[in-house]
C-alpha cells in the first residue's frame, strides 16, 4: 500500500476501533486516533501515505465527520499526521524527518513543496522504454559475477563515442563508469589529492563538491567569478601563485552562475596547470544543455597533452537523478588506478542501471532536443516571473544549463530561504555555494520545474521577501543539522 489509502481500505484496517463501554469511556475520536496510532506503530499502516478526506472516512465508518475531524486533529497534535490545507494529510511518526536537498533534516509533510533546491529534471518518457530494453539485455550478464569496476563495455564505448563526437578522441579504456558524478569526483579526489592537499575552486561553486573536498581535509583557495564569468588574468594568476595540487572547474554552464568558459581561456588554463604541476578536474555535468543555439567550445581535454585533465560527467542533469550513472574520462593508466581505488569503496555500478544508460545514450539526440526546448520555455517563464514580481533583482540570462544566479535587492538570501520554506518553497541560499558565509546577496534558482510551478514559486517568494522588511516579524526557527 503506497501513495494514498482510501476510506474503505482504512476502515478495514481499523476493524473494531470503537471506544470500550464503561464508566471511564474515552470519546470516539480519541479511540479512532489511538487505533490509527496503533496501526502505524506495528507497521500495518505505512508512513508517508495520504489518509482519506475527513468526509470520505466518516462515510466509510458510518460516523459523524466531526468525530473524524477531532481524531485527525489529535493525530496532528501527537505528531502522527502532517496536513497541508487543500492538499491532504499524510502519516508520520513523532519527530520523523527526512534529509532534504539542503543537507538538513526536514519534515515529511512537504508533498506540495516547490523544491528549487534541486537543479535536476524529472525523468524523460524514454526512460521506461530504455528500462524495458535493459531487462531484455540483462540475461547475457547473469552468468557472471556482475562486478565490472570500470563499467560494462557497451556503456564505456557509448561514453567514449560521445567524447569523440565533441572532438576529443577517446577509447573505452579511458572511461570508468561510476555511480553518479559525485561518486566520480570522490574517486578522483581519493586518487589525486592527498589529505590536506591544496585545491583551487571557483567561487561560487557546487556545494557538494565543497563537501567532497572537506572530506579530504583539502586546503581550498578560490577564484571569484565576475558578473560575466572568469577573469582570465586572475584565474591564471591564482594557478601560478598558489600552485595547487588540483583545480576543480565547471567550464560548461557553471553551477550556479551558468557561465560558459571561452575556448581561448580553456587552452591557457591547461597550459598554466601543466606549468605549475596542477591536475584539472573538469565537471561536465551540463555540457549537453546549451540553449538558444549556443555553440560549445572544444572540451578542455582537447588541449591536454600531458594527462593533466580528468573529466567527469553523468546522467543526472540531462536524464534523471534517480539513474545513478556517471563517469570519469582520463588516461588509461589513470582509469586502472581509479579502479584499484574503487574496490575499497563500492566494487562496481549496477549492471542493470548501466544497460538503461546504454539505451538512453542511443536515443540521446531526441532526448537532448526535447530537453533543450523544455528548459528554454521554463527558463523564460522564470525570467518573466522575476521581472514582474521581483524587478529589483538582477539576473544574467544563462546560455545553457539549468540555473539562474540572481543578485537580490539586499543581503537576505538565508533569511529568505527560511521564510520561503514556510510557504512551500525550498531554496538554496547563496552562502551554500561558498566557503565563508558570504554571498548573502545571491540565490540560485533552477528552472527545472514546470513553468506554472516556477511562476507560482516566484509569487510565494515575492510575498515573503516583502514581509522580511516588516518590523515585528517573528523570529524564524533554526532547522536541525545532520551531525
Amino acid at each position: 500500500m503506497t501513495g494514498q489509502v482510501r476510506g474503505i481500505q482504512l476502515a478495514r484496517l481499523l476493524g473494531q476501533w470503537h471506544a470500550l463501554p464503561g464508566r471511564r469511556r474515552s470519546p470516539d475520536y480519541a479511540a479512532l486516533a489511538g487505533t490509527v496510532r496503533g496501526l502505524l506503530a506495528d507497521g500495518r499502516l505505512p508512513l508517508g501515505v495520504r489518509l482519506p478526506a475527513e468526509r470520505e472516512l466518516a462515510e466509510a465508518l458510518r460516523i459523524s465527520r466531526t468525530t473524524v475531524t477531532a481524531a485527525y486533529r489529535q493525530l496532528r497534535e501527537t505528531g502522527h499526521l502532517a496536513s497541508r490545507r487543500g492538499a491532504g494529510s499524510w502519516t508520520m511518526l513523532p519527530g520523523n524527518h527526512r534529509v532534504a536537498s539542503t543537507g538538513l533534516w526536514t519534515p515529511l509533510d512537504d508533498r506540495e513543496m516547490l523544491d528549487l533546491g534541486v537543479a535536476a529534471l524529472a525523468a524523460p518518457p524514454q526512460l521506461l522504454t530504455a528500462a524495458r530494453a535493459a531487462t531484455e539485455d540483462l540475461p547475457r550478464y547473469l552468468g557472471g559475477a556482475g562486478y565490472h569496476p570500470t563499467g560494462i563495455i557497451e556503456l564505456r564505448e557509448a561514453v567514449a563515442d560521445a567524447y569523440a563526437a565533441r572532438g576529443l578522441p577517446t577509447s573505452a579504456d579511458q572511461i570508468m563508469v561510476t555511480s553518479g558524478t559525485q561518486h566520480a569526483l570522490d574517486l578522483v579526489l581519493r586518487l589525486a589529492l592527498a589529505p590536506g592537499g591544496s585545491v583551487l575552486v571557483e567561487s561560487p561553486t557546487y556545494p557538494n563538491a565543497l563537501a567532497a573536498l572537506a572530506g579530504r581535509r583539502a586546503r581550498i583557495t578560490t577564484h571569484g567569478l565576475a558578473a560575466d564569468g572568469w577573469e582570465p588574468d586572475l584565474l591564471l594568476g591564482s594557478l601560478r601563485q598558489t600552485r595547487p595540487n588540483l583545480a576543480y572547474l565547471i567550464p560548461e554552464f557553471q553551477n550556479p552562475t551558468g557561465h560558459l568558459m571561452p575556448a581561448a581561456l580553456r587552452e591557457r588554463v591547461v597550459a598554466a596547470a601543466h606549468a605549475v604541476g596542477t591536475d584539472l578536474v573538469i565537471d561536465e555535468s551540463f555540457v549537453d544543455l546549451p540553449l538558444d543555439g549556443t555553440e560549445l567550445p572544444p572540451p578542455v581535454g582537447v588541449y591536454d597533452r600531458h594527462s593533466r585533465v580528468i573529466s567527469i560527467g553523468g546522467m543526472s542533469k540531462l536524464y534523471w537523478g534517480g539513474l545513478r550513472i556517471g563517469w570519469v574520462r582520463a588516461s588509461a593508466p589513470q582509469v586502472q588506478r581509479l579502479a584499484a581505488v574503487r574496490v575499497g569503496v563500492d566494487m562496481a555500478s549496477p549492471v542493470l542501471d548501466q544497460l538503461v544508460a546504454v539505451h538512453l545514450l542511443a536515443d540521446a539526440d531526441a532526448i537532448v532536443a526535447e530537453r533543450r526546448v523544455q528548459l528554454a520555455v521554463q527558463r523564460d517563464a522564470l525570467l518573466g516571473a522575476l521581472a514582474q514580481r521581483l524587478p529589483d533583482w538582477r539576473v544574467t540570462v544563462p546560455r545553457g544549463g539549468v540555473t539562474l544566479w540572481a543578485e537580490l535587492d539586499g543581503p537576505v538570501s538565508s533569511a529568505l530561504a527560511r521564510a520561503a520554506e514556510e510557504v512551500g518553497v525550498r531554496l538554496a541560499p547563496g552562502p551554500r555555494f561558498g566557503l565563508d558565509g558570504t554571498m548573502e546577496r545571491f540565490l540560485r534558482l533552477p528552472f527545472t520545474l514546470p513553468a506554472a510551478d516556477l511562476v507560482e514559486a516566484v509569487g510565494r517568494i515575492a510575498a515573503v521577501r516583502y514581509d522580511l522588511d516588516r518590523t515585528g516579524r517573528r523570529r524564524w526557527r533554526e532547522p536541525a543539522v545532520i551531525a
